[in-house]
């Protein structure tokens, strides 16, 4: 494994000048298609009566008037009221206690009393993380947003292509056979596992992770930076996938003709800087160990290895040909071969404490 490489097959959004230091590729952005025909000439038969024109205004008023507010946003204060503004009374996400379901919740810690909901028609709130101080929510249409707490603005959307249906489930091996509470409870393991959001001192920012695709986004105003798809038969596991303060760890498996799970490998996102890749068995394991390293298993034959993060690179071993030259020395240092072998702080040993047979013969005076 090494350090300070670009994930392979990353395309990178960012703008030019965007001071990333990775390598860019072209941009993929997701919008829906859009069906282009040709104008419609009008003629004088097509053109309508005075009247039926004041008609079709006042139609079109009306529905405008009803349009549903963009992305079905509902905030509210308690007892379905709307949500007053931010008073003189500060708030921050340290005042209030957030939850969700079925939008997302919040309460005055103080008190208990509901603060004010913010919820979307048609969809549900599944699961919650903090991305500094703002709330990032991932919804069962595959929708996530981020609010600020303090005035409950909702800040940012962005729609997460293939998250709803892998939320779901559908057309799985024995999904049919699920009840409705494993389905919700499918749905929120799922939305976990898909989100992780980066503390990284000053600009968090957070990627979304689905088999087959995962996404790097700023959190300042929701920016794709980075988007990126396995290659070949891989997949990505979200259920294996971390994160530290620093980079998000992506574990992907990759199959044969026959379905089998041939090899494997794990990918490292980070936001600031070049990623980087490295192979693995299929069921390679990673677990954070603080906030920049991360121990990988790879295996019972395999020793563990210990990355770190921050520093884009392996932490060499203690009594490797390496360490004089490491980039990353393990925690706590390696111990001196040449000290000596008693415990530290024994005493050093005195003569007068061996052995009578072994005590030096007395000098004469």
């Amino acid at each position: 494994m090494r350090g300070g490489r670009t994930a392979p097959g990353a395309r990178w959004a960012g703008r030019a000048g965007g001071g990333t230091g990775l390598t860019r590729g072209p941009g993929e952005r997701y919008a829906p298609a859009v069906s282009w025909k040709p104008l419609r000439v009008l003629t004088p038969r097509s053109i309508l009566p005075a009247s039926a024109v004041m008609l079709v205004l006042a139609v079109g008023a009306a529905a405008h008037a009803n349009k549903p507010v963009p992305f079905g946003d509902r905030v509210a204060g308690p007892g379905d009221a709307g949500a007053a503004p931010v008073n003189s009374e500060s708030l921050s996400s340290a005042d209030l206690d957030l939850r969700v379901g079925p939008g997302l919740e919040a309460f005055h810690k103080r008190t208990g009393e509901q603060a004010w909901s913010y919820r979307r028609e048609g969809a549900e709130a599944l699961h919650l993380a903090m991305a500094g101080d703002n709330a990032i929510v991932v919804w069962d249409d595959g929708l996530v947003t981020s609010v600020r707490p303090g005035d409950h603005e909702v800040r940012w959307h962005r729609a997460v292509p293939g998250l709803a249906d892998w939320l779901r489930g559908d057309g799985e091996p024995g999904a049919d056979k699920r009840t409705d509470a494993q389905r919700t409870a499918l749905a929120k393991q799922r939305a976990a596992a898909a989100l992780h959001t980066v503390q990284r001192d000053g600009s968090p920012w957070l990627a979304l992770v689905t088999p087959n695709l995962t996404m790097g986004l700023r959190d300042a105003d929701g920016d794709l930076r980075y988007n990126d798809k396995p290659s070949g038969s891989c997949v990505y596991d979200p259920l294996r996938a971390v994160h530290t303060d620093y980079a998000v760890l992506v574990p992907r498996t990759c199959t044969n003709s026959g379905g089998q799970a041939v090899s494997g490998g794990i990918t490292g996102y980070r936001l600031d800087s070049n990623g980087w890749t490295t192979n693995t068995g299929p069921t390679a394991t990673v677990k954070v160990l603080d906030r920049s390293r991360v121990e990988i298993t790879d295996g019972p034959i395999v020793p563990p290895r210990v990355f770190d993060t921050k520093a884009a690179a392996p932490e060499t071993a203690c009594g490797s040909v390496d360490a004089p030259f490491a980039a990353v020395r393990p925690q706590g240092g390696c111990a001196d071969p040449s000290a000596a072998q008693a415990p530290a702080g024994a005493p050093a040993p005195d003569a007068t404490d061996a052995p009578v047979g072994d005590r030096p013969a007395a000098q004469p005076q």
